[in-house]
């Protein structure tokens, strides 16, 4: 699960730890999934698929989303499933985006900042996220986020991953916190549930994927417009107010 954090001596704040989703989160990692895939169907002749139909994949991992991606081409094409198995594909897919995970990924507005403001007031911090550990680990330090993230739970860290409610349940644990002080933040409906079903506050972005859907339709306890905007509702002291 990562290195564990030391649990934090008593203060005056209701959220202890703030776990966050990756992609489309903390982090528009579209267009360096999109080029890793678009470099994957040039390297064995398939046409490219619109970067915006890829978008809407994001969200159970690059297995997931390759997976769903091919079935729809071997659907449309007879006979090429016999000819490229999907793990042929996957393994070239898997190459590429080691090479661009982070290159083209961007840290959302006030990103920084806010995970600094959350990490000195004493707010323990872990991203969670379905994306394989191995891409996550890349991606967060390409993009410098790493520094923030001494706890990383990738989709293939766990026999299980999100919206498993083991996957939170452990981070508790680990941390040495309750479901009411904790909060998770997501940009999908996956997140929303992750959240719900482990009793923790069930928070989210509008900006992300979700599959095209607005986050509004899975009723999350609180959105957010921005990161900064999390920081101050987790850092506001109002135990009354807050989640």
């Amino acid at each position: 699960m990562g290195t564990s954090i030391t649990p934090l001596k008593d203060r005056a704040l209701k959220y202890r730890l703030v776990s966050f989703d990756l992609d489309g989160t903390l982090v528009d990692t579209a267009a360096e999934i999109a080029e890793s895939v678009h470099l994957t169907f040039d390297d064995f002749a398939l046409v490219r698929r619109p970067q915006d139909e890829i978008t809407l994949l994001i969200g159970k991992g690059t297995h997931e989303l390759m997976s769903r991606l091919m079935q729809r081409l071997y659907a449309e094409q007879p006979g090429l499933q016999e000819r490229l198995p999907f793990e042929t594909v996957f393994a070239q897919f898997d190459h590429h985006y080691a090479v661009t995970a982070g290159q083209l990924g961007r840290p959302y507005p006030g990103c920084e900042d806010a995970l600094e403001r959350l990490r000195s007031a004493g707010v323990q911090l872990a991203c969670v996220t379905n994306k394989e550990q191995r891409h996550a680990e890349r991606v967060l330090a390409a993009t410098g986020l790493a520094r923030w993230f001494p706890t990383l739970i990738g989709g293939d860290t766990l026999p299980y991953k999100k919206p498993d409610p083991r996957v939170i349940a452990g981070l508790l644990q680990g941390c040495g916190v309750t479901a009411a002080q904790a909060a998770h933040l997501g940009d999908s409906s996956i997140d929303v549930q992750t959240a719900r079903s482990a009793g923790v506050a069930a928070w989210a972005v509008p900006y992300g994927y979700n599959a095209g859907v607005p986050i509004e339709q899975s009723t999350p306890d609180r959105l957010f417009a921005s990161l900064p905007a999390v920081a101050d509702w987790a850092l506001a002291g109002d135990s009354t107010a807050a989640g």
